[in-house]
């Protein structure tokens, strides 16, 4: 557990070593969830988190639970969630905790689980807003008091698949399988309990297995791609995928009109949710952003890429080709429309930027890979900033951050550029200051981490400018005219004296 950019090139440990199976933070990064054993898990308080920073990390809480296959923490750290193997219907083997108590304020019984049925109970970001699939329904619950139980349920005969969005919790998609010919279908619903007796929004089609579901942020958008275990035109070993796109004001329900045939590799939603990004075709792939009205704004051109990501700040993109294919990357200013970079992180199995958008990690684990396991951290602009390889690495992440807590790139930039150095009279001017000063300390408050690099490039102007100034430059004009008085002075006495 460290912080980036890391003093003296090495990371600073902030978290003591524990033994451990997996570690995951709460979506705001304001806890940690430690699997210790099969047995026993423990939350951490990560010294605010969410926007907080600093404080450190401390145990709030050590469970015991037997049997444990997995847990899982709530967005905000306020519940656990874990799974337990059972072998009968009476043993309620889904619980949830609450954290600050350790008591548990829920459990069900459910048979198995996978990675679209787990965790049982999904959360909006604010928790608050609750449910779980169960057969032909979908259930609520007050996250305020589990003790009401389901407080009502939603029905969908066949519903297979969930997803509550996040940023409101307003609606949650769900996705119901093909049966005896009718066809499979994503639905939207509202989460309010009258506002439920129909959906909002609705996509049919045949030939799919599966689903993957991708909300954006603010609720107004979701983009499901539909998998298909056969590919009836024979041209992909991996199947068919298809990109749906619904709204939930209903204005549009329809394929996302990609330019290239071919398996969507990987999709992403920008931070405003206002444009997302597809990697799409046959290889050489196509990527291209889209604006949430299904049209094109900008192509990212086409190589070997599988995996798009998009900074926090929803300035730079990163185009990358991993798993079975060699680690190329491009990294792109989308506001600036422009390149920025390319490079290699070959064998990477995980990939994500860091919350104030300036780094990109990659990281090359086990089980996955047993061999040069470890991690490698880039700028923005893909020039490697830090690496460090490990005997073995089972995971690596970032700490969760509001994207808002950090200032952007642009502003600290245009902040450094308002900084001038008057020559003559050796003075550190900013030009125009009731325009940039405001802005330069509000930048500086925000990249605290950052400031050693901010502080290094006006030191370095200072050096260029007074390095080849001549003596009779450094003087100024005052300088030189008390020079003249005092030796016609000095003079005027030697006059006198030799009279």
């Amino acid at each position: 557990m460290a912080r980036s950019p890391f003093a003296n090139g090495e990371p600073r440990p902030e978290l003591d070593r524990v033994h451990a199976a997996a570690a995951r933070f709460s979506d705001d990064g304001a806890r940690l969830l430690v699997t210790r054993s099969a047995s026993v898990v423990s939350v951490y308080s990560c010294g605010g988190g969410g926007g907080g920073g600093g404080g450190g990390f401390s145990e709030i809480r050590a469970f015991e639970i037997p049997s444990l296959l997995t847990a899982a923490l709530s967005p905000r750290g306020a519940f656990l969630q874990t799974f337990q193997k059972s072998t009968s219907p009476q043993d309620k083997n889904v619980v949830i905790w609450s954290v600050e108590s350790g008591s548990p304020v829920y459990q069900q019984f459910q048979k198995n689980m996978s990675k679209t049925t787990w965790p049982s109970v999904q959360f909006s970001s604010d928790e608050s807003v609750a449910c779980r699939m169960a057969t032909n329904e979908i259930q609520f619950f007050d996250p305020k008091d589990f003790a009401k139980g389901i407080i009502y349920r939603l029905r969908i005969p066949g519903v297979t698949a969930i997803e509550l969005s996040k940023s409101p919790g307003s609606h949650v998609a769900a996705y119901i399988a093909e049966a005896k010919g009718v066809p499979a279908s994503v639905q939207i619903f509202s989460c309010g309990k009258d506002l439920q007796s129909q959906p909002v929004a609705r996509r049919s089609f045949f030939r799919c297995s599966s689903v993957q579901f991708h909300w954006n942020n603010g609720t107004t958008g979701l983009l499901a791609v539909a998998q298909s275990d056969v590919d009836k035109s024979n041209q992909s070993y991996y199947g068919e995928t298809k990109l749906n796109y619904l709204t939930t004001d209903g204005s549009h329900e329809g394929l996302v009109p990609l330019k290239k045939e071919g398996p969507v590799h990987d999709v992403q939603w920008s931070l405003s949710g206002l444009e997302f990004a597809v990697v799409y075709g046959f290889m050489p792939a196509r990527a291209t952003v889209y604006d949430r009205k299904c049209n094109p704004l900008f192509e990212l051109g086409q190589g070997p890429y599988n995996t798009i990501r998009w900074n926090p700040k929803g300035r730079f993109i990163c185009l990358a080709g991993f798993g079975n294919l060699p680690g190329d990357m491009a990294f792109w200013d989308y506001s600036g429309k422009k390149l920025l970079g390319t490079t290699k992180a070959e064998c990477s199995v995980t990939s994500e930027w860091s919350p104030d958008g300036r780094y990109f990690m990659t990281a090359t684990t086990a089980p996955r890979l047993q061999v040069d396991n470890g991690i490698k951290i880039f700028h923005h602009d893909g020039s490697l900033y830090f690496k460090k390889m490990f005997a073995k690495l089972y995971q690596a992440d970032w700490k969760p951050e509001a994207p808002e807590r950090f200032g952007d790139i642009a502003e600290l930039t245009k902040s450094v550029n308002a900084i001038k150095i008057d020559e003559g009279k050796k003075q550190l001017k900013i030009r125009n200051p009731r325009k940039h000063q405001d802005r330069l300390l509000r930048v500086l408050s925000q990249n605290l981490p950052h400031i050693a690099h901010l502080m290094q490039r006006i030191l370095l102007q200072f050096k260029k400018t007074f390095r080849g100034l001549a003596p009779s430059e450094e003087m100024s004009k005052n300088a030189l005219r008390n020079k003249k008085r005092r030796e016609k002075q000095k003079e005027k006495k030697a006059a006198e004296a030799g009279s």
